[in-house]
């Protein structure tokens, strides 16, 4: 979501819901649209290749999706049509499928949603294609990506233990400056979801001065760190949708919805709710009762 009203392709509209607590009944209808969403990423991530068109990509996501009783919830973006957007190499976020085919090296992010009964999910990945012929290019391309996940499961781990929603971003903008010289984006941001993909509060990627809205149970957000290996200024392509870094620098996506509820947390697009990456980090997610 871009943190400038009106100029985002996702309308302001979108982001309008105040109530953003939910109840515990709210949160467990929460759990399939997760999962939808989760299906959708692991078929992706288990076809990719070098040869296949990201409209090819976005044709598997959407099949898992409905495989799993949900729809895509980007195809009710007004004026996307998609299921997924996926974005390469220097593309950020909102890329969309289309003919372009994957190439050995690519550092493609794939951001998917899928709506169930009327809730949502909303995740992101970021996949480096093998290239065995530029194995330094593989590796720091995939150095991006996993600084860029690392720094989305601080934040996560951050948001089990805070008091205010802000003291998220400070954790991602500490992990990632520990980490080298990469750039957050701060144009684009998180935010909160449920009946609708993007509701309020918006959930920020680096520190802000307010200290946001109390972290409480219900409260259920989409923590998505975007991170490029250069500079942080972008550009939207003429197609009106895809986000592009000016300097031409790679960029990485890394997204997850998670829950807060009265026994903790629980990572809804995480088939373990979160368990195998927050352990290490001293954090026990635990399933909404």
């Amino acid at each position: 979501m871009r943190w400038m009203p009106g100029a985002s392709p996702f309308s302001p509209a979108d982001v309008a819901r105040k109530d953003f607590y939910k109840t515990t009944a709210e949160l467990r209808l929460m759990v399939a649209p997760g999962l939808a969403t989760l299906a959708s990423l692991d078929a992706v991530r288990a076809v990719i290749r070098p040869g296949l068109t990201t409209l090819e990509l976005n044709e598997v996501a959407d099949a898992a999706i409905r495989a799993h009783g949900g729809v895509s919830n980007f195809q009710m973006v007004p004026g996307y049509r998609h299921t997924v957007c996926a974005s390469v190499n220097d593309e950020v976020v909102h890329g969309i499928p289309g003919d372009r085919v994957i190439q050995p090296g690519d550092i493609v992010s794939i951001d998917s949603g899928a709506d169930v009964g009327g809730w949502s999910g909303d995740s992101a990945m970021t996949i480096v294609v093998p290239d065995p012929a530029r194995p330094e290019l593989v590796a720091a391309r995939q150095r991006l990506s996993d600084v860029t996940e690392g720094s989305m499961w601080r934040g996560i781990a951050q948001l089990a233990v805070a008091r205010h929603l802000n003291e998220i971003g400070a954790a991602i903008e500490d992990y990632v400056e520990s980490q080298g010289d990469f750039g957050i984006l701060t144009d684009y941001i998180g935010h909160g979801i449920g009946r609708s993909m993007h509701e309020e509060p918006p959930v920020f990627n680096y520190r802000v001065r307010a200290r946001g809205p109390e972290v409480k149970p219900g409260l259920v957000v989409a923590i998505e760190p975007m991170v490029t290996a250069g500079g942080i200024d972008t550009v939207i392509a003429d197609d009106g949708w895809t986000v592009a870094t000016v300097d031409g620098s790679m960029a990485a996506h890394w997204e997850h919805s998670v829950a807060v509820h009265r026994g903790g947390i629980w990572v809804l697009t995480a088939a373990d709710g979160g368990a195998s990456m927050l352990l290490p980090l001293g954090i026990t997610p635990m399933p909404i009762p």
